[in-house]
Formats: structure tokens, C-alpha cells, sequence
């Protein structure tokens, strides 16, 4: 890194300054249940685990989303028994559900914090042939550090928005030396490959989304049937991974609903279940429960709110139609692909950039989808659940849409086994 940008000099001169106070940071971050106290030294670089013997592919996700986006090539490389696997995340939730969901021959740690130490640490133990980051979570020393071992890296999955272009645009040269250590990126559409391409990254393919080939979202059997119990005939509507200032347009679509349907339950799943508490108030006088109460809606709620985690597969095969949040804010939408392979038709808002390919396969195989105010939303849940035969057919539609979209885990494998060709030879 000689002739390193001066970004990226700054970059590693300050991540060197600053890595004594790494500690005192992650012990605050605990505090706040943002790291997981027993496994801090993962965070430090130092592995709570040995390196089993073989080919390692390492496969890196920020978050919840890109792990289990993952979770179909992660079994696929097991299954042709081509090395052995290595994940990596940054949140004490995507360890939880990688816990439950990994394969027994993966191993999950948490990924280092970017200083040149800990990601020294981290690399010089486990050693990987390959390394594939999901997405587009990109951590310059941990980039670099692996691409001087000659460890082979891929951005697979790769997804960049407009707004993140336009800052990277900022800074083109560091793009540029971060992007080409790299020796592939397989984007998830053409729009996408062209923002890669333009900052300099290496061998651009487009090959659709892992999340088309990921299995359906789990469920509790159990829970299922309790809650099916719960709202017995009642008609629903749900509105999933919805963010801050979306409830404001639901709310009064439910109350316009309930005109209609007077014993209309609305169940509301918040993208993130801290905000459970803030969505009551917002309900004021509407009869409201939160499911983190332990308890399933009444007869007389009229508003659920599912501020749990890992429950979006019990509340998607409870209806025949779903409104999938982040898309009335600049957000970018959730993921719809999760309600479609369930047969549950998927309305959205404008805003569903994060995931363009996958809302236009839906809604052009729906014919329908778009709902962009109270009244639009109002008046589409009134038509289906007037009429629930369309409404399944809707959502028959988009689990046909969603299956048109999938083959990417399989090419994204055979991109794996020439890299780790190449990482023997």
C-alpha cells in the first residue's frame, strides 16, 4: 500500500491511532446489547475456535439479511464437499439466527473490528483460500489485509444503491483500489453492474439474487396454530418490516378498512422491534397489543404489533397478501421474495429500489403491487379481502414470479471452485 490513496493512508493511520480504545468501545457496545459479551475477543481478532483442515471459504455478511441471503450457497459448496466454511457477521442477531440456521460443518465468528491489528489477528489464524462478502459491506483492512495474503476475494450478491454510488463517486481513487481487490463482483442486476463498473471493480457479471434460491422463511408450527386460533375469521392486514414514519400512512388505511370490516385486525411487523413501544403511541386510541407481551390479539385488538424477531414466516403464511415496508420511505423496500416463495401476494410502496429486479418480477407476474397512499392501499386490501380467491391467486402470481428469478446460488458456486482452482495453484 505505498501508492494508497490519501483517503486510505488517513484511513489506516487513524484505525492504528485509535485501535487501543477498541476494548473500551466494544465494552460500551455491550452495555447497549450490541456485542455479545462472551465472544469480545472475535471482535479483537482472536478466534474462539481453530482453523479446521482444508479449503476455507470465508463468507462475509454485515448483518442478518446478508447471512442468510448466503445460507443456500453456504450449504451448496458443504454439499459438493469442496472445503469447509467460515461466516462472518457484525450483529449479536445474525450470530442468534446463524446459531440456529448454519450448517453443523460451518463456523460462525464475529467479524474484527478494522483496525490493521485485529484484522492481522483474524486473517493470519484462519487463513482462507477465498473470500466472498455479501453485498457490499466492504471494511478497507480487512479488504486489503486479505488481498496481501493473496487470498482470493468476490463480492457476490453485490448491491450498491444510487445514494452510495454518488458518495463513492466522491472519492474514485480509493474506490477504485478497494473495488479491484476484488477478482469478481456478481451484481444482483444490470443497473447495479453498471455502478460497479464505473468505480473501477474487476470481472462484473450480473447473476441475479442468493435471496431467489433462499428457502422459505421457518416457522414454529406451534405458534402458527395458536395464532390462527387467535384471529379465527377475522380479516387481516398486514403491513412487514415497516420503518419509522410508514405507520403514519398504514394507520389510516386500518381505520378506513375497518369501516368495511369492522373486526379487521391489522397486524404491523416494525423492521426493527425496538420501535414496538413507539407504534402504540402512534396507535392513540386504537385498541392495541404488543406480541413481545407474550400475548396473541384478543377479540378486541385491533392492533398487533409483532415486535419479535425471526417470526416473519409465521405472520406471512397467516394471510393471503402482505404490504412490505421500507418502500413508502427512500428507504428502498424489504425484501419481497421472503412473502412471494409463500404464496402471499406483496403490495408496496414507490420506493423499492434495494430490490428492484425482485418487485418487478412480482408485480409484473401479479399485474398489480403498487400502492403509494393510504387510500391505494385502502382500496387494493378492500378489493382482496372482499375477495380472497383473487387474493391467493395474487399470491400463487408472485411465488411464480420469485421462482422465475432464481439460478444464482449455482453460478455463484462454480465462480467459488474456479477461485479456489486458482487459490491451489
Amino acid at each position: 500500500m505505498t501508492h494508497a490513496p490519501f483517503g486510505l493512508a488517513a484511513y489506516r493511520l487513524a484505525t492504528s491511532a485509535l485501535a487501543p480504545m477498541a476494548p473500551l468501545l466494544l465494552r460500551r457496545r455491550i452495555l447497549r446489547g450490541k456485542e455479545h459479551s462472551e465472544r469480545t475477543d472475535e471482535r479483537l481478532g482472536i478466534a474462539s475456535r481453530p482453523r479446521p483442515d482444508g479449503p476455507l471459504v470465508w463468507v462475509h455478511g454485515a448483518s442478518v439479511g446478508e447471512c442468510v441471503a448466503a445460507l443456500p450457497l453456504i450449504d451448496a459448496m458443504l454439499a459438493r464437499d469442496c472445503c469447509n466454511v467460515l461466516v462472518t457477521s457484525g450483529t449479536v442477531t445474525s450470530a442468534k439466527i446463524m446459531s440456529e440456521r448454519l450448517p453443523a460443518r460451518a463456523i460462525h465468528q464475529f467479524v474484527p473490528v478494522d483496525t490493521p491489528a485485529a484484522t492481522a489477528r483474524f486473517l493470519d489464524h484462519w487463513k482462507p483460500q477465498v473470500g466472498l462478502f455479501v453485498d457490499s459491506d466492504i471494511w478497507p483492512n480487512l479488504v486489503l489485509g486479505a488481498k496481501e495474503r493473496g487470498i482470493r476475494l468476490a463480492l457476490i450478491n453485490a448491491r450498491m444503491s444510487q445514494r452510495s454510488f454518488k458518495s463513492w463517486r466522491m472519492a474514485p481513487a480509493t474506490a477504485s483500489v478497494l473495488l479491484s481487490a476484488f477478482e469478481a463482483c456478481l451484481a444482483q442486476d444490470e443497473e447495479i453492474a453498471g455502478r460497479f463498473r464505473a468505480l473501477g471493480a474487476r470481472d462484473v457479471r450480473v447473476l441475479g439474487s442468493l435471496k431467489a434460491d433462499a428457502p422459505a422463511l421457518p416457522v414454529d408450527p406451534d405458534k402458527l396454530a395458536a395464532l390462527r386460533e387467535a384471529v379465527s375469521t377475522r380479516p387481516l392486514l398486514l403491513a412487514a418490516q415497516t420503518h419509522a414514519g410508514e405507520e403514519e400512512t398504514i394507520l389510516p388505511a386500518h381505520d378506513a378498512l375497518r369501516r368495511t370490516f369492522p373486526d379487521l385486525l391489522t397486524i404491523i411487523v416494525p423492521r426493527h422491534p425496538s420501535r414496538g413501544p413507539d407504534i402504540a403511541i402512534l396507535c392513540g386510541s386504537r385498541n392495541c397489543c404488543l406480541r413481545s407481551s407474550g400475548k396473541n390479539p384478543g377479540a378486541d385488538t385491533a392492533v398487533y404489533i409483532a415486535d419479535t424477531m425471526g417470526e416473519l414466516g409465521l405472520f406471512y403464511r397467516l394471510v393471503h397478501f402482505a404490504f412490505v415496508g421500507g418502500s413508502l420511505i427512500r428507504h428502498g423496500g424489504q425484501n419481497p421474495l421472503e412473502p412471494a416463495k409463500l404464496d402471499c401476494a406483496v403490495l408496496a410502496g414507490p420506493h423499492t429500489f434495494n430490490f428492484t429486479s425482485a418487485y418487478e418480477a412480482i408485480f409484473s407476474a401479479q399485474g398489480a403491487g403498487r400502492v403509494n397512499t393510504a387510500a391505494e392501499i385502502t382500496a387494493t386490501a378492500e378489493g382482496l379481502l372482499k375477495t380472497p380467491a383473487d387474493a391467493i391467486a395474487l399470491g400463487k402470481a408472485a411465488a411464480s414470479g420469485a421462482r422465475n428469478l432464481g439460478g444464482a446460488v449455482e453460478k455463484t458456486i462454480d465462480i467459488v471452485e474456479k477461485l479456489l482452482a486458482d487459490a491451489r495453484a
